[in-house]
């Protein structure tokens, strides 16, 4: 049905929206509102100088017969910045403060606005990257997988210490948890990561990095490679970390009393993605 181009452009705006990284033709676009295609490419200007505006992200155009349009999330530097600092207040509470250091924050990432920011940011580091799954860990870096996942527009599997049945022939890893030096073990499906696959490793919180190594050891066991691997927090670690090469939103220092604040600064990720030291 032919339909006005206010209308077209607000249905536009909404399909690409909810298939990010996915190239849509022309044609369909020609054929879904009964337009010829040089008003859908005057349509796509208009979208594309939006959405670059408002820092919405990048819509690509792609000449040719197969050509089309791709939305990929992103934002911008300075809106980056005003939400990890929105975030290191949310967390700098003495209240979060729970014995042995750590930090409750399943409140802040239970909310559904803070977990599309967080994944808007960590899609950002990886906009023009290959990602084909995205792997965390039961069961705390569940929402951020899934909000990473959502924005990348692939899957998100979870790395379980105990398996199902439903898994099926599975591979497992020990690992050493860095902040209690105890052995651990972790498994995934054979069938979840396909040989080949370049994998996003994502979770909550780091502190000796032993549970990301042991991510990392799970990708290479079926034979993916790790792309890259972000958390939200990092927190203080007395000794060497299993794994350094990591982008961290936020960092955030403790002390072993409840009564004591957390002071929640920048992490890496400003540097790491904008070569900005903040």
């Amino acid at each position: 049905m032919k339909v006005r181009r206010s209308d077209r452009l607000i249905d536009m705006t909404r399909f690409l929206l909810e298939r990010p990284r996915t190239l849509v033709s022309l044609s369909f676009f020609a054929e879904r509102y009964e337009s010829a295609k040089s008003s859908i490419s005057e349509d796509l200007t208009i979208l594309k100088r939006t959405f670059q505006e408002r820092g919405t992200g990048l819509l690509e155009t792609l000449p040719g017969a197969a050509g089309g349009a791709r939305f990929i999330p992103y934002i911008l530097k300075e809106d980056a910045s005003d939400y990890i600092d929105y975030l290191c207040k949310e967390v700098s509470d003495s209240h979060r403060v729970m014995p042995g250091g750590y930090v409750y924050l399943s409140d802040l990432l239970g909310k559904p606005e803070v977990l599309r920011q967080i994944g808007r940011l960590i899609a950002t580091q990886y906009m023009n990257q290959t990602i084909d799954m995205v792997l965390t860990v039961s069961v705390k870096g569940i929402p951020i997988a899934q909000a990473v996942a959502e924005q990348l527009n692939v899957p998100f599997v979870i790395a379980r210490q105990d398996g199902a049945i439903t898994d099926g022939a599975t591979v497992s890893v020990n690992y050493v948890s860095g902040s209690s030096t105890a052995i651990e073990k972790m498994q995934i499906s054979k069938r979840a990561l396909p040989a080949g696959s370049r994998v996003l490793i994502v979770d909550d919180f780091v502190k000796g990095g032993g549970t990301i190594s042991g991510l990392a050891s799970l990708v290479r066991e079926l034979d993916c490679e790790v792309a890259g691997i972000t958390v939200f927090g990092e927190g203080r670690f007395n000794g060497e970390r299993q794994s350094e090469n990591f982008t961290s939103l936020l960092h955030v220092e403790t002390l072993q009393s409840e009564s004591e604040p957390i002071r929640a600064t920048p992490g890496n990720y400003m540097h790491r993605v904008f070569g900005n030291e903040r």
